[in-house]
């Protein structure tokens, strides 16, 4: 079911919400928004004095203009200064907000929103988007109090001084709004286009930087320089469209002001034959001061049009549900047995299951390793026990307790997964073994879980050992260093579960062989789940499962299995090229 559009006033009046903690400050700056425009009709009224004062032959009080001059001049820097600092105190406390809501909002939203949302696009948002956003709430809104007051400051004025002629502008109000309206319209379109075309770039942009290894080993610079050069053309096209829609306006709108001027003019000539030269002289220094303000409201309305769709990207994202959490139960001492019942799981908008009825039982400090083809489901299953994706069809059940009752939390942090793509951050080494909730250990406790992971083979070679910078993601550690570095902060988790998901995949013999020594040392104490398609690795497992399109199609150990001569014994030969099959059946499911 499609959302209903919500209009752009909402919009805006949601974003300006923001503004409502901090109502003092704006109110402030309000006032020296006043402050500011009203010099603007003190002006032309101290131009009709001065040209009055000189009309007379004793010219009484002339001496005080200068100062009156001065005092003007001393009102509107005042006010100038009141107005902008305190709305843009106002628009960066807002901003603050706004950035870190959006990015709090990231850390609660589920797995399938980052899969199905390009990441260019989430950057952009915190970046870009937030810009037009400060736009619309400062320079837009700065304009629209200071130049609004002006205008009706100037209006005010006209009507005091001849409200009958002073009609004239409300009879271009009706243009003005239907060009301001169409405008508005053109704008909004436009600078959605933009803002998607600079997550694009964003993208493309963040793509190369991560894999510039590949881009360079398969030649890909030129196609990745193409591809950016399109995104960057259309981003072009896009805000020449926008510039155009501005320049034409302005113009428009400045004419449509002229032509109202220039008739004002002439009826002034008419109906103000009995006022005085200054009065004349005023009151046509205030007509002519109005098209400046009025232009700045119609430039201001592009900023506002660019942060109403800016703002709306932001909302659209904090509207967002977050990840599930309705479980309640919560436990301290879990024992780590795992059980799936009846498991089907599929995922939004494939065509076929990626699991079929899973059946099988893991009991505490026992090792299950899932072995098959690629696509087979193995991860998935991974990811379902961390609750990564929810489960709709049958049941997994953490000591005899369904998963969805535990509190989310809670559930993982009886989990430790090590995945074969390791994430690692730009940090020291000690930070990444000992990241997010394992930041209290003490450096004994990390140090202790680099030795079991063997890392510390590499660490004490390095400079400043721990505490030395690994570069994004870890780009200056080989895949090995990395994947122990991965091990060691699940070891330092120690918790009940452990799930290796192609843990080993990254190592070079040597190393795989000093990590499997300290998985089985680890492995004695917890329920480990291990996913791998190096069978070398997973010959000492309790039980082994063999997954295919989503089904068991085996199960038993590395002895039985290959005793059975199956699908088990066929990889195992296929891998070890004792007796290479191209050909054969799988046999049939003995669990779907």
């Amino acid at each position: 079911m499609k959302k209903k559009p919500i209009a752009s006033s909402q919009v805006y009046k949601r974003l300006l919400r923001y503004v409502m903690p901090h109502r003092g400050l704006f109110v402030i700056s309000i006032i020296g928004f006043f402050m500011y425009s009203i010099t603007e009709s003190l002006f032309a009224i101290m131009i009709k004095h001065i040209i009055d004062t000189l009309q007379t032959e004793t010219r009484e009080g002339m001496y005080y203009l200068p100062l009156l001059f001065c005092g003007l001049m001393v009102l509107r820097g005042t006010g100038a200064y009141l107005g902008n600092y305190f709305l843009a105190k106002v628009s960066v406390n807002v901003v603050h907000k706004l950035r870190c809501q959006i990015f709090d909002q990231y850390t609660r939203l589920p797995t399938a929103y980052f899969d199905a949302n390009n990441s260019g696009y989430m950057i952009s948002r915190i970046t870009n988007n937030v810009g037009e956003v400060t736009k619309a709430t400062t320079d837009a809104l700065r304009t629209f109090l200071r130049e609004g007051f002006t205008t009706v400051g100037l209006l005010a004025y006209l009507f005091y001084s001849n409200w009958m002629l002073s009609l004239v502008f409300v009879g271009i109000t009706p243009i003005i709004v239907l060009l301001v309206n169409y405008v508005s319209k053109r704008l909004r379109a436009i600078s959605k286009n933009i803002q998607n075309s600079i997550g694009d770039m964003t993208h493309i942009t963040s793509e190369l930087v991560t894999g510039n290894r590949v881009v360079r080993s398969y030649g890909g610079e030129s196609y990745e320089r193409q591809r950016f050069l399109e995104s960057s053309l259309y981003n072009r096209r896009q805000s020449l469209k926008l510039a155009t829609t501005t320049a034409v306006h302005n113009p428009i709108m400045q004419l449509i002001i002229a032509m109202a001027l220039a008739f004002l003019m002439y009826m002034a000539l008419f109906f103000m034959k009995q006022s005085s030269v200054g009065e004349f002289v005023g009151y046509l220094t205030a007509a002519f001061l109005l098209p400046r303000p009025i232009r700045q409201l119609s430039d201001a309305n592009g900023d506002v049009q660019k942060g109403i769709v800016a703002a709306k990207s932001l909302f659209d994202v904090l509207d967002e549900p977050g990840e599930v959490d309705d479980g309640t139960y919560q436990t301290d001492n879990c024992k780590g047995a795992l059980e799936f019942k009846n498991l089907s799981f599929q995922y939004p908008g494939a065509n076929q299951s990626a699991l079929k009825n899973i059946n099988f039982k893991i009991e505490p400090g026992q090792t299950v390793a899932l072995v098959g083809a690629s696509g087979g489901g193995k991860s998935t299953l991974a990811n379902l026990v961390a609750r990564f994706y929810p489960h709709d069809s049958g049941e997994i059940l953490l000591d005899g307790v369904e998963i969805n009752a535990y509190q989310l939390a809670n559930l993982r942090k009886h989990l430790a997964l090590v995945n074969q793509q390791v994430t690692l951050f730009n940090d020291t080494i000690a930070n990444n073994i000992a990241y997010g909730a394992l930041a209290t250990a003490t450096r004994s406790e990390i140090t202790a879980a680099a030795v079991d992971a063997y890392a510390m083979e590499f660490i004490s070679k390095l400079d400043k050992g721990l505490d030395t910078e690994i570069g994004e993601n870890g780009v200056k550690l080989s895949g090995g260093q990395r994947q122990r570095l991965a091990l060691a902060r699940a070891l330092l988790k120690d918790a009940p579960i452990l799930i290796l998901d192609e843990a080993t995949s990254a190592l070079d013999t040597e190393s795989e062989r000093y990590i499997q020594a300290a998985l089985q040392k680890v492995m004695r104490n917890r329920t480990t789940l291990v996913i791998a398609h190096r069978l070398s690795t997973i010959e000492n497992a309790d039980v082994i499962l063999v997954i295919d399109h989503g089904c068991i199609i085996e199960k038993g150990s590395h002895r039985e299995l290959i005793e059975k001569n199956g699908a088990y014994a066929r990889l195992h030969q296929m891998q070890f090229k004792e007796h290479p099959e191209k050909n054969g059946s799988h046999g049939e499911s003995l669990y779907c």
